[in-house]
């Protein structure tokens, strides 16, 4: 029999997956993959109701239905800062996975290089092997993961196609400084490079930080191609709506490969969706909310067990240092923690280019009871396994 692609021999299924099969093997709280444990807004399930009886039932246009659209181009030009044209500048994806590989199939031509910050969410690497362009890795430094300005120079003068931006970043919880957004914009200018954003956790920023859009910088827009989705802001993650923003001539040609891969985004949910798209802003300031509570309690919890963790400035995730358990393998011990203590969590070594095996990543998208239980049995662990000294 004929061999198989060689690309597929260079990365592995993802891991968060994999974790949350893990999670159901062992009856575990899913910690893991990363989507809400409580329902979208009633707005969206009654909207959901109307469009499973009355439509549209068939295919939208491929890059997505008009009012849909129109909808995702009102909100975010009020974000921007600029008006964005929805029959020219809007493209509609199945999530932004999708949206973010497809973006990729059209930038990229095979030994073009792409700059990704290091951590990285998982899918950037496997993403870049299948458009056959070479990474370049900048590492962000923990803990406040900041990168430096000297060594990502040195990535743009390798000549780079592109820069990947997740802002706010999973899995590290960073958000950009406007600071330090103007100077990629500034080195991406000089070396001629496009700016890939991934801005699915744009909604879920803690105070004092603030969500500045890359393509919203002075002379920015051209050269951004902005990635996301709804799937966080309503909790809608098997809905599977993501979109791409950028300039008419990208967004033709992304289109292409958009329907050579899924053709077109369900027409029900972009019908129910809409809903979600014109709440005003007292819905988004309820979100941070009720995440900023969640955040607080969960990492409050994780401090009076005494485990050392990050301290996240948007999404809601949070990387926690598992050095004391003496593990070598961040994957092995993840498999222990699922097992014995049932808490599934991700090995923090598939979001890294350096070798690190001393971080795990826990979510807090959870109910307060689910938390409760999940650091009543990061206790126990704690209790089993103190650290040397430790009375």
């Amino acid at each position: 029999m004929p061999n198989l692609s060689s690309k597929v021999d260079r990365f592995s299924a993802s891991m968060i997956r994999q974790m949350t099969i893990l999670s159901n093997k062992y009856n575990a709280i899913n910690l893991s993959q990363g989507f809400p444990e409580f329902d979208p807004p009633k707005e969206l399930i009654t909207a959901l109701e109307k469009a499973a009886k009355d439509g549209p039932h068939q295919y939208s246009l491929s890059a997505g239905a008009d009012n849909f659209k129109e909808a995702i181009a009102k909100k975010q030009s009020l974000n921007l800062g600029i008006t964005i044209n929805p029959k020219t500048e809007v493209l509609v994806t199945c999530g932004s996975t999708e949206a973010m590989i497809s973006v990729m199939l059209t930038v990229f031509n095979p030994g073009d290089k792409v700059i990704i910050f290091s951590p990285y969410y998982t899918n950037y690497l496997a993403d870049s092997i299948l458009a056959e362009a070479d990474p370049i890795f900048v590492q962000l430094k923990a803990p406040q993961f900041n990168f430096d300005e000297v060594e990502l120079e040195k990535a743009f003068k390798q000549k780079p196609k592109a820069l990947i931006l997740c802002n706010p970043s999973n899995p590290s919880g960073k958000v950009f400084t406007r600071e330090e957004l103007l100077t990629i914009g500034r080195l991406a200018e000089k070396y001629d490079a496009f700016v890939i954003t991934d801005e699915v956790y744009e909604h879920i920023v803690y105070k004092p930080f603030k969500q500045t859009y890359f393509a919203s910088l002075p002379g920015m827009y051209e050269r951004t191609i902005s990635c996301s989705s709804l799937s966080k802001t309503y909790s809608i993650t098997g809905w599977r709506l993501g979109y791409v923003i950028a300039s008419q001539n990208i967004i033709e040609n992304v289109r292409k490969v958009h329907d050579s891969l899924t053709v077109a985004a369900a027409s029900p949910l972009q019908e129910a969706a809409i809903t979600g798209l014109s709440f005003k802003e007292d819905y988004y300031n309820k979100l941070i909310e009720i995440y900023e509570e969640k955040r607080n309690f969960f990492l409050n919890g994780l401090d009076e067990i005494g485990l050392k963790h990050t301290k996240p400035q948007g999404t809601y995730f949070v990387l926690v240092d598992i050095s004391e358990f003496g593990y070598r393998s961040d994957v092995d011990f993840c498999e222990f923690l699922a097992k014995e203590y049932g808490v599934a969590a991700v090995p923090g070594s598939s979001f890294f280019n350096e070798d690190v095996n001393n971080w795990i990543r826990l979510h807090f998208a959870k109910n307060k009871q689910t938390l409760e239980e999940a650091l009543r049995r990061l206790r126990r662990l704690k209790n089993d396994y103190p650290i040397k000294g430790r009375k």
